[in-house]
């Protein structure tokens, strides 16, 4: 090829590259599945304080929730079209995988097998956890060391029963594994006795020991945390348009935080804001919207249906829910924590 021949072809990929880049995404058979539908089919916990809990009403709130609802505010334009779906441990891959539901949100930790093994993709982490102990307070105990020979209460059907095993087997500890299909069960065996300890991921101890145990200072969550527990959203292989839009409604939620955009102040700083960064997310300067397939104002309406990460967390899980779980590894980056959006631009 000649030298003006190379450029030429050089131009042209150029130009083919650029015009790519400006095209609008396609929604993807999902999106496009939702919008004949009319609602998100959100997978969520069958009921975990603090993550996805009904009311009496019916009424569904939690950090998950929220996020189902954020997802339904980006692509439906109303939070509350989503058909809220509770799954157990062992039935939420498969309806993920079956088409049962578009997304699954219900603690979820992404792992390998996971992510690789069983046709899923995780959109990201909206909860950094660990797998801890909880046990009955007693002189003299302040470690999971100490609970050689112990019965322990565990949840069938999560990661949580194989690092348990995996733990005690390292540290040549004994103990007598009593599993569970559900965390009430559980629950109620560990409280009345049957079990000397309860396993689980740390962000579920708290919420137990503070909503559920009748005299919650009878009990300690012990200090060792013998696990990563990177919880997220997931959806499934082969709809890369539906993940993008996923993926970048929960990086959307903790880049609300980062840029102080919150419910409160959204449509003012719609209008008045002299921030390129904040102009953009609000949809007023370029259109990200159009290369995940919606429109200008995606970002905005999830911040003004459930408002930006930090808060959602401080609704559910931090001071104004009462459970006081601290945000921990969950704060943003600049504060000391993992939370982190890619750049939005």
């Amino acid at each position: 090829m000649n030298a003006p021949a190379r450029f030429r072809f050089l131009f042209a990929s150029m130009a083919a590259a650029a015009t790519l880049a400006a095209a609008p995404a396609h929604a993807g058979k999902t999106l496009d599945g939702i919008k004949q539908r009319g609602a998100v089919a959100c997978g969520v916990h069958t009921g975990r304080a603090g993550f996805a809990l009904a009311d009496g009403s019916g009424n569904w709130s939690g950090l998950d929730v929220d996020f189902c609802r954020a997802v339904a505010a980006a692509t439906l334009g109303d939070a509350t079209k989503v058909k809220f779906i509770p799954t157990s441990g062992q039935t939420r891959i498969t309806a993920l995988q079956s088409g049962e539901i578009d997304l699954l949100a219900r603690n979820t930790t992404w792992t390998f097998t996971r992510d690789n093994g069983l046709g899923l993709m995780w959109a990201g982490i909206n909860f950094h956890d660990g797998q801890g102990f909880m046990a009955r307070k007693k002189p003299g105990l302040n470690s999971v060391k100490q609970l050689s020979g112990a019965t322990i209460c565990v949840i069938s059907g999560s990661t949580t029963e194989k690092t348990l095993s995996e733990y005690f087997r390292a540290h040549k500890l004994n103990y007598k594994a009593v599993v569970f299909d559900n965390p009430e069960a559980a629950l109620q065996a560990f409280s009345s006795g049957r079990c000397q300890a309860y396993t689980g991921d740390l962000g579920a101890l708290a919420v137990l020991r503070g909503k559920e145990l009748a005299n919650p200072d009878d009990y300690v969550i012990l200090p060792e945390v013998i696990s990563k527990e990177p919880a997220g959203p997931a959806v499934r292989r082969g709809d890369d348009e539906w993940f993008a839009v996923v993926r970048w409604t929960l990086n959307a939620m903790i880049e609300a935080e980062e840029l102080g955009i919150t419910q409160a102040n959204a449509d003012e700083l719609k209008t008045r804001s002299d921030s390129i960064q904040v102009k953009r997310f609000l949809g007023q300067s370029d259109d990200l919207g159009k290369q995940l397939g919606l429109d200008k104002e995606w970002a905005l309406r999830i911040v003004k249906a459930v408002g930006n990460y930090g808060e959602s967390y401080e609704r559910n899980l931090g001071a104004r829910s009462g459970l006081n779980v601290p945000r921990g590894k969950n704060a943003l980056f600049t504060k000391g924590g993992l939370m982190m959006s890619p750049p939005m631009n």
